[in-house]
């Protein structure tokens, strides 16, 4: 019988991407995937650092594992991602009894190090955990060092998707330059590193030659991408003229033939230039949506934040994208409750969402993070206001997104099909372009990774409701 591995994952669409990664490699290494954590020989945390919820979640979760071990006595728990990155040795003290403890730099080791953990399960009667890895292997005795290596000791892996999948994950920029003051990731993920073009390119077209309909490029401001190192051979040509590195990936992908749907994620107000708003006008398989952080619309709040940018700047590129493509959508997150934030800032931002009228919004109340900026100023905005500001653009939201997608209604909607609903499952779901939630009833030889025209019906402000044509 197969030695199973359940991998759990917190935190962002780079996360699920790294677990993906690990999941092929450990697949590769003669390993099976469990389909339930119940069914796992060995169980994989995946961690999110960036707020203080996902990682009170992930160390909640992984002391829960090892209280299992009464009945698992044999289960292996270990734990990768951000949260090893930050926390280092304390996390050993957090959760004791681990098995083992991987950074984000060298997720590659995974599989070697599970191997590593067996055989000395296997040796040693008294082994109570504890493991972990050192690029020198010197501090093995010790069994406390966590992995923590430059990127460029490890190259990324760009052939490790699961298959029989309708829409993948692709990494083109790791890491990040900009030290918002909130901010952890450049500590947990560290700089910025920009893969070739040429690579990318390849892993896309395997990908789509699999089967794989929509693709999305992941960066952490990936806007930035190329702007740090050459992404391009001095014999690459841009048919349309593009000249910067992110147009012109976007370009290169956009020609691969089979690939139905574009997109890339997450965007920055400083990067949305007139070629990259060229982009959503020529490209037809890129898709009408971008995710575009705003954090507040006082520029006094955006300067302490270390974002680089003012609301007027932030309109400005709204109004570029929105010129040269007036059908685009937009999301975005907000920081409410930061620093010495007043309410006549936190109302300046609440008017600001109303103007630019944002298909949805991420609200996060601020939480001090160890290592940022921000961390050394007071958190001066009580909680109960923090929940208050919180309601207010919630309640404001969903307003919003009720009216917006009101518009849809009569409307006939190109829909990736992902599958049988999770509410019902004799409704399907799938993404509109815009990536609108649609909902709609199952048709005969309808199937995952079909693209259907679906004629709007109902709308809520979570969810478009319609009939396939």
């Amino acid at each position: 019988m197969s030695f199973k591995v359940y991998i759990k994952t917190y935190g962002c669409q780079m996360n699920e991407r790294d677990s993906e990664m690990v999941a092929v490699l450990l697949q590769r290494h003669g390993f099976a995937l469990a389909e339930r954590e119940s069914q796992a020989d060995a169980v994989i945390v995946n961690t999110c650092s960036v707020r203080a919820k996902a990682e009170d979640k992930a160390i909640g979760k992984l002391r829960m594992l090892i209280a299992a071990r009464q009945e698992h006595p044999d289960r292996i728990v270990g734990v990768v991602g951000c949260m090893v990155q930050r926390l280092k040795d304390d996390l050993f003290r957090k959760v004791p009894g681990l098995d083992f403890a991987v950074g984000t730099h060298v997720l590659a080791r995974v599989p070697a190090i599970l191997d590593a953990v067996l055989a000395q399960k296997l040796s040693d009667p008294g082994y109570a955990g504890g493991f972990a890895d050192s690029p020198s292997r010197s501090a093995m005795a010790e069994r406390r060092t966590i992995i923590d290596v430059a990127p460029a000791d490890d190259p990324y892996d760009g052939h490790t998707h699961l298959p029989n999948e309708m829409s993948a994950f692709v990494n083109i920029l790791f890491g990040c330059n900009r030290h918002c003051a909130y901010c952890v990731v450049p500590e947990v993920r560290g700089g910025e590193w920009s893969r070739p073009a040429r690579d990318v390119i390849e892993e896309v077209r395997q990908l789509v030659a699999h089967g794989v309909k929509e693709v999305t490029l992941l960066g952490q401001s990936i806007m930035a991408y190329g702007r740090q190192t050459s992404v391009w051979q001095a014999t690459d040509r841009s048919p349309r003229g593009f000249t910067e590195p992110l147009p012109r990936l976007l370009e290169a992908l956009n020609d691969i033939p089979g690939l139905c749907r574009l997109r890339f994620t997450s965007g920055h107000p400083c990067g949305c230039t007139a070629e990259l708003a060229r982009v959503f006008a020529e490209l037809p398989t890129v898709c009408e949506h971008l995710h575009l952080p705003l954090q507040s619309a006082s520029d006094r709040i955006l300067q302490l934040m270390n974002r680089g940018y003012t609301a007027g700047d932030y309109r400005a590129a709204v109004r570029r994208l929105q010129e040269a493509a007036p059908r685009i959508v937009l999301t975005t997150d907000v920081i409410v409750g930061f620093p010495t934030e007043t309410p006549e800032e936190f109302d300046m931002t609440r008017a600001f969402l109303e103007e630019i009228g944002f298909d949805n919004v991420y609200i996060f109340k601020y939480n001090s993070r160890p290592g940022t900026t921000a961390a050394q100023w007071s958190d001066d905005v009580s909680a109960k206001e923090k929940l208050r500001r919180n309601h207010a653009l919630l309640e404001d939201q969903g307003r919003r997104s009720q009216t917006f997608h009101q518009a849809f209604i009569g409307q006939a909607c190109e829909v990736l099909v992902e599958g049988p609903s999770l509410r019902n499952e004799a409704r399907w779901s799938g993404r509109t372009r815009q990536n609108v939630l649609a909902v709609f009833e199952a048709a005969p030889g309808l199937k995952a990774g079909d693209l259907v025209m679906i004629r709007i019906a109902q709308a809520t402000a979570q969810a478009l409701y319609g009939n396939v044509e």
